[in-house]
């Protein structure tokens, strides 16, 4: 019997599927598995064990109807179980003797037959453990059998049967398998004592009837929550903001003065490097108009300074058209020595006071 237990210790370890509450549900279910029945004593006319049965594994069925009141549950069962005999060992003298057939027995001798018994119990049980886990219980039974023995020595020797009461310890686990569906796996000790039979030969025969059960169990659960909707997929995310424009260009509009050599209007390499980056900060100013103020310094005559200033913006305009720059937005004034960078005395030659100022957009040159 302890090897039946271990085996439901270890078979618990099997089943790993979250556990559902089912409080204040109504259940049905069926239940059936293997059972060993403990040696049935025969005390025979008197005789207190005048006679020992053995009996082959058999088996354990039934049906049940409940309602699960949260943490403790109460049942109505309805069972039958039976398992056959194989073996007597005859311990008072003679009393085989009354075996139909004929014959004296004694000692261990084979026998066939069976005991049954259909069992109506009511059965209370507690539930433990979480209800995200597995759930184990534990309970007590109570109620009435009818417990059937028949055995057949040399010829039939007792077939009969008796009703009376019958009570059972219950252990076990169980799991869901879906909303409505339960699993388990219980042991079971059911012990129906004082029966009272008579044999072939009307002597009186008592005995009891213990059994050790291991079943499986499904269990349907009324009432269950529905399948819950799968869950929906979150909305797309927005679409990422478009980049922001590029800043607008601004127009730089100078000055970029160029300088000259003296007595000079010749683009030097340097005033070159100066126009070119001139014609290129054009290119944020659209159409915007292009002044060119000439200057010179103070060491020719007035008229003179004036000629040479004008050269210096034609030198200017020519670059600047060469570089792509239309002429028709190019406008010059020549000053001479009339606004000077750096102001000088009279026939003084300033490096700073050659030059050409370039300028765009509105009011350029002034």
């Amino acid at each position: 019997m302890r090897k039946l237990a271990i085996g439901l210790a270890l078979a618990s370890t099997a089943l790993a599927s979250p556990a559902l509450a089912r409080d204040g549900q109504w259940y049905v279910g069926v239940e059936g598995g293997a059972m060993l029945v403990e040696d049935l004593s025969l005390d025979i006319a008197g005789n207190n064990g005048a006679a020992e049965i053995d009996h082959d594994a058999g088996y354990d069925v039934d049906g049940i109807v409940g309602y699960d009141f949260g943490g403790f549950r109460l049942e109505a069962e309805v069972g039958y179980k039976s398992g056959a005999a194989n073996r007597a060992q005859i311990g008072a003298p003679g009393v085989a003797s009354t075996a139909n057939g004929g014959g004296s027995f004694a000692g261990v001798t084979p026998i066939n037959g069976d005991v049954n018994a259909l069992s109506f119990m009511l059965n209370g049980l507690l539930d433990f453990g979480d209800d995200d886990g597995i759930q184990g219980f534990a309970g007590v039974g109570a109620g009435i059998a009818r417990t059937e023995v028949t055995n057949i020595f040399a010829g039939p020797y007792l077939d009969d049967s008796d009703t009376g009461f019958a009570w059972q310890l219950l252990a076990g686990i169980r799991a869901p398998i879906s909303d409505s569906w339960d699993v388990g796996l219980k042991y079971r000790f059911f012990n129906a004592d004082k029966i009272d039979l008579v044999d072939q030969q009307g002597q009186s025969v008592s005995t009891r009837l213990r059994t050790h059960s291991i079943l499986g169990s499904l269990i349907y659960n009324f009432g269950g929550e529905p399948d819950a909707p799968p869950p929906v997929a979150p909305p797309p995310p927005p679409p990422p903001p478009p980049p922001p424009p590029p800043p607008a260009a601004v127009c730089a509009p100078g000055p970029y003065i160029v300088f000259f050599d003296w007595d000079q209007s010749d683009i030097t390499p340097e005033a070159a490097t100066v126009l070119d980056n001139a014609v290129t900060a054009y290119g944020d100013c659209g159409s915007a108009q292009v002044m060119l103020a000439g200057h010179a310094d103070k060491s020719g005559s007035n008229s003179y300074n004036v000629g040479l200033s004008q050269r210096r913006n034609a030198s200017t305009r020519a670059y600047l058209e060469s570089r792509g720059i239309n002429g028709g937005v190019i406008s010059s004034e020549a000053f001479g020595e009339s606004r000077p960078r750096v102001d000088t005395a009279d026939g003084v030659r300033e490096p700073q006071n050659r030059r050409v100022e370039v300028m765009y957009g509105p009011g350029s040159g002034n």
